[in-house]
């Protein structure tokens, strides 16, 4: 039991580690997660909007896209990104791994995401499109003030559950080889206990995460509770949400 404890939950070694996870892990793993979420939404976006295109050509690679990424495991892709990329020439972030870090987990969101948004654009009814045609309109005016706002509240729970696994994918990064000052909780540990072969830093890492993922999750369900009537859209987007349903009706 001794033995146990001693290599699980040694105070010495969480209490040395702990300043480095604190001020240099949590801050580099919530960067890394921000800045792949900000690059899954812009892409994904893009693509949920080719996925529901009637064009066939159009529908295509966005669907290749979502499929190949969504098939491979998220350490394959991490590792052909940030070790392949360099080694091919494509020196895209000079010799920082972090810029890797970001472009990796965050084409892995965007395969997520982009089927996130895909099911809650075509989640509105069909009559919200019809009838921001028949007022004028455009597709894409539509689309953006009408469709979005809606199918955004509808897809929140499952969009901020994504950004809890770019988390924890954040972990992954660990294979690029980052350098003090660039390291995430994940890697910080690993060293550590790889030094002392003593688990306690990783037990102290995991704790930091889920102290990142329970709270969100419960502020998750808050804001999808509020959101849930409608009467927090915006009054702009609420209005025009208003009138399209009259007119549909």
């Amino acid at each position: 039991m001794n033995d146990f404890l001693h290599s699980f939950f040694d105070v010495h070694e969480m209490a040395q580690v702990f300043p480095s996870l604190l001020t240099e892990g949590l801050t580099n793993t919530l960067l890394i997660a921000a800045l792949a979420i900000v690059l899954g939404l812009a892409v994904g976006g893009l693509l949920a909007v080719l996925l529901i295109a009637r064009p066939w050509w159009a529908r295509l690679p966005a669907r290749v896209y979502v499929d190949v990424f969504r098939g491979l495991p998220a350490v394959v892709t991490v590792s052909l990104i940030g070790l392949g990329l360099p080694v091919a020439g494509l020196h895209l972030f000079g010799t920082s791994p972090v810029g890797y870090a970001v472009l990796a987990v965050g084409l892995i969101n965007a395969a997520y995401i982009a089927e996130i948004l895909r099911s809650g654009i075509q989640s509105v009814p069909v009559g919200q499109m019809e009838a921001g045609r028949s007022l004028g309109m455009s597709y894409l005016s539509t689309l953006a003030l009408v469709i979005a706002p809606q199918a955004l509240r509808n897809v929140l729970p499952a969009l901020a559950n994504q950004f809890i696994v770019s988390v924890k994918e954040s972990a992954l990064v660990y294979l690029l080889g980052l350098s003090v000052g660039q390291r995430e909780l994940y890697f910080i540990a690993q060293q550590q206990q790889a030094t002392s072969y003593n688990s306690s830093a990783l037990v102290l890492a995991g704790l930091f995460y889920v102290a990142i993922t329970i709270p969100l999750t419960y502020l998750v369900n808050w804001l999808h509770r509020r959101l849930g009537d409608g009467r927090r859209l915006p009054a702009q987007v609420a209005s025009t949400a208003d009138v399209l349903e009259g007119t549909a009706a």
